[in-house]
C-alpha cells in the first residue's frame, strides 16, 4: 500500500450513485448518476426505483470516474462504500458491486458509515479536520449534532432530530408551495425574493436545553397557514412564505450548533450533508461563527450532497489509520448507528 492510497468510493445510499476516486485527501474524480427525474412525480424517491437506478448505472459512473482521474481499475489500492445508514435495496446494490471490485482486485474493502463520509469529505477542500471538531449534519433524512475526536475512529452523538429532519421538512413544505421535488434547491431559490421576516413561523425545541431538533411542528404550521389563507381567499406570496420557513430551519440549526460549540469547548464547527448547500443556513451560520469566535467549514456545494469522492474520503482516512479491513461478508445496514464509524 502506498504512502498516499488510492482509493475508490461508492455512494448508494439513496437516489444517487456516486463514485469517487482520491489519493490521499487529494480529488481524483467525482462522479454521480442521478434517478432524481424518476422520482419526481412521485414527490419523494420511490425505494424499488432507486434500486434499479444504481443496479443500471454502477459500471458506467465507475469507469466515468476511473477515465476522469486518468487511471485504470488496477491503479485503486482500495474500495470504499457506504454500507449504511440509508434505503436498504439502494445499499445492497453498493456493497454488492464494492464487494465485487475488492475481491476481483485483491483489495481490501472498507464499509463506511454515510453519515461520517459527510464529516470526511471537507478534507478533500480545507485540508486535515481540527481534533476535536463540532459537525452538523443536515440532509434529508438526517439532522445531527456530533462531537468528532477523529473520523477515523470516533463520532459522538450529541442532538438529532426527534421527527422529521431539516430535508423532510423542505421537502414537504414544497410541496404545499406548489414547488418542484425536491425541495431544498428550490425553496431556496424562491426565498432570494422574499422576506424571511414576514411571517413569524414556530421554532421547535428552540429553548428545551438539549442539542435536538424537530421540524415537524414548523412544516404543518406553514401547512396550515397556507391552508388558513386558501380558504379565506388572501394572496399568498410564496417567497415570503419560502423565505420565513426557511429562516426558521436556519435559526434553529446554528443556534444549536453553537450551543454544541459552547458546551463542549470546541471552536471548529463543519456543517455537511445536502442542507449545507443552503444559501442562507451559510450566511447565517458565517455570521453567527464570527460573532462567536467560532471557526466554520462547509464543503463546496457539489460535496455537500451525497457522492462518492466522501466515502473515497473516509476509506482513506481509515487505510492510513491503519484500520483493519472489512470482511467480504459485511451487510448492509439502513439504520446503522452514527457512533459506527467502520463495519
Amino acid at each position: 500500500m502506498r504512502d498516499e492510497p488510492v482509493v475508490l468510493g461508492i455512494e448508494t445510499s439513496c437516489d444517487e450513485t456516486g463514485v469517487g476516486i482520491v489519493r490521499g485527501h487529494t480529488l481524483l474524480a467525482n462522479t454521480i448518476a442521478s434517478s432524481v427525474e424518476q422520482h419526481a412525480r412521485f414527490g419523494g424517491v420511490v425505494p424499488e426505483v432507486a434500486s434499479r437506478a444504481h443496479l443500471e448505472a454502477m459500471t458506467p459512473t465507475v469507469e466515468r470516474a476511473l477515465e476522469r482521474a486518468g487511471m485504470r481499475l488496477t491503479d485503486v489500492d482500495a474500495i470504499a462504500v457506504t454500507a449504511g445508514p440509508g434505503l436498504s435495496g439502494a445499499l445492497l446494490v453498493g456493497v454488492a458491486a464494492a464487494k465485487a471490485y475488492a475481491l476481483g482486485l485483491g483489495v481490501p474493502l472498507y464499509g463506511v458509515n454515510h453519515l461520517a463520509a459527510h464529516v470526511a469529505v471537507d478534507q478533500l477542500e480545507h485540508g486535515a479536520l481540527p481534533k476535536p471538531c463540532i459537525a452538523m449534519l443536515v440532509s434529508g433524512g438526517h439532522s445531527s449534532l456530533l462531537l468528532v475526536p477523529d473520523v477515523a475512529e470516533e463520532v459522538v452523538s450529541l442532538g438529532s432530530t426527534v421527527d422529521d429532519a431539516a430535508g423532510e421538512a423542505f421537502d414537504k413544505v414544497a410541496r404545499v408551495l406548489g414547488l418542484p421535488f425536491p425541495g431544498g434547491p428550490h425553496i431556496d431559490r424562491v426565498a432570494r425574493e422574499g422576506s424571511g421576516t414576514a411571517v413569524a413561523f414556530p421554532r421547535g425545541k428552540y429553548d428545551d436545553g438539549t442539542l435536538d431538533f424537530s421540524f415537524s411542528g414548523l412544516k404543518t404550521a406553514v401547512a396550515r397557514w397556507v391552508e388558513a389563507r386558501q380558504r379565506s381567499g388572501g394572496a399568498i406570496h410564496v417567497p415570503d412564505v419560502a423565505a420565513s420557513f426557511q429562516e426558521a430551519v436556519v435559526d434553529v440549526l446554528t443556534r444549536k450548533a453553537l450551543q454544541a460549540c459552547a458546551k463542549y469547548g470546541v471552536d471548529d464547527l463543519l456543517i455537511g450533508g445536502g442542507v449545507a448547500a443552503n444559501s442562507r443556513l451559510r450566511a447565517m451560520a458565517q455570521e453567527r461563527c464570527d460573532a462567536a469566535g467560532v471557526r466554520l467549514r462547509v464543503p463546496s456545494p457539489g460535496l455537500c450532497t451525497d457522492n462518492g469522492a466522501m466515502v473515497a474520503a473516509l476509506g482513506s482516512d481509515l487505510v492510513s489509520a491503519g484500520v483493519v479491513p472489512s470482511r467480504l461478508d459485511i451487510p448492509a445496514d439502513s439504520s446503522l448507528p452514527i457512533t459506527t464509524v467502520h463495519v
